[in-house]
């Protein structure tokens, strides 16, 4: 059996390519983010009810993509690290800074796990670290 199926293949993602999606996310620019995803992409966001929600396809993921955006809204994101691209798969660390409900300015940080192919993005997979005040038994 040979590894040249397009399960196996190396993808054509570059550090650039998910750099710019990045920057695109950073600047909440919708079009640019859809700019880089597959017709069939798969998107899990790192909340709602399941836990997480999943849209799925063009369409779906990018109704996701602008609730997550609007999710996130008066907190500045970095990028923590370079992102880490292996194959057809990749990882990016993240962490988004704003006021929390009381005022207080928290970070939380997160990370994305990725699928690509044909140097566009298949799948991502959002994670985050939330922030739980503390508590006094």
């Amino acid at each position: 059996m040979s590894d040249s199926t397009p399960e196996n293949s190396l993808s054509d993602m570059t550090s650039d390519v998910l750099a710019a999606f990045s920057d695109a996310w950073t600047r909440r620019d919708l079009e640019a983010l859809m700019s880089h995803v597959t017709d069939d992409c798969v998107y899990s966001a790192s909340v709602g009810p399941e836990p997480g929600r999943t849209w799925t396809g063009k369409e779906q993921v990018r109704e996701g993509f602008a609730l997550m955006l609007a999710f996130d809204t008066g907190q500045e994101r970095h990028e923590e690290e370079h992102p880490i691209i292996s194959g057809r798969r990749g990882a990016a660390t993240w962490s988004f800074t704003g006021p929390g409900p009381d005022g207080t300015v928290l970070t939380t940080r997160g990370c994305d796990i990725y699928e690509f192919r044909g140097g566009k993005i298949a799948r991502k997979d959002a994670f985050r670290k939330v922030h739980q005040p503390d508590t006094q038994d």
